[in-house]
């Protein structure tokens, strides 16, 4: 199966999984927590009344944030922190000038919340076979891991995982698309 029929393949199925969900809540069916819904009660959990799906006082206190406006800082700084990827040169996993500065603002926040841990995510283009792709983008990931580490990141609390060419952002089968795919992406866990 060529390359972009199994991505299609992918895609075909995740639309399977939610048009199933969908369907099934039309019919009556109670929805699964997390998929469209809280797993919350939104009653004596999570901070303010459900406002912060998931997190709880102690959790905030553990990462040494305790007012409403430092919960409101922290979850957008989270989000900008999130959405910044590092893009890679074809067959490379050298960090690029654009990237390390990327890296530094991610180390200022991560130097500013401690506790927090890390995913962080190699990803290719398609070009190559499933394995080498695989073994780049962990190549990529511990490139950013080790530039995090040699910064003075706890490296307790980063983890590297590799997707290979698995999970695309683009598409296409031109440059601008294969550029979008060489990338590390950056999850947080708090």
């Amino acid at each position: 199966m060529s390359r972009g029929f199994r991505g299609l393949g992918v895609f075909a199925l995740l639309a399977l999984v939610v048009m199933s969900v969908g369907a099934c809540a039309q019919k009556g069916v109670p929805p699964v927590p997390g998929v469209g819904e809280p797993a919350y009660s939104g009653v004596g959990e999570g901070i303010g009344a459900g406002a912060y799906p998931g997190m709880e006082d102690v959790r905030w206190r553990e990462l040494g944030i305790t007012s409403e406006s430092e919960k409101q800082e922290f979850l957008t700084k989270a989000e900008v922190f999130e959405n910044r990827n590092i893009y890679f040169d074809f067959d490379s996993y050298v960090l690029s000038e654009p990237a390390k500065r990327i890296l530094d603002e991610k180390i200022v926040f991560l130097r500013q919340y401690p506790r927090v841990r890390v995913t962080i995510e190699g990803h290719c283009d398609t070009r190559g076979t499933a394995e080498y792709n695989l073994a780049l983008g962990e190549r990529r990931a511990n490139s950013a891991m080790q530039y995090l580490v040699n910064s003075g990141i706890n490296g307790n609390h980063l983890t590297v995982i590799s997707y290979g060419e698995e999970r695309p952002v683009a598409f296409g089968n031109d440059e601008a698309s294969h550029a979008k795919n060489r990338r590390a992406h950056f999850v947080l866990d708090y």
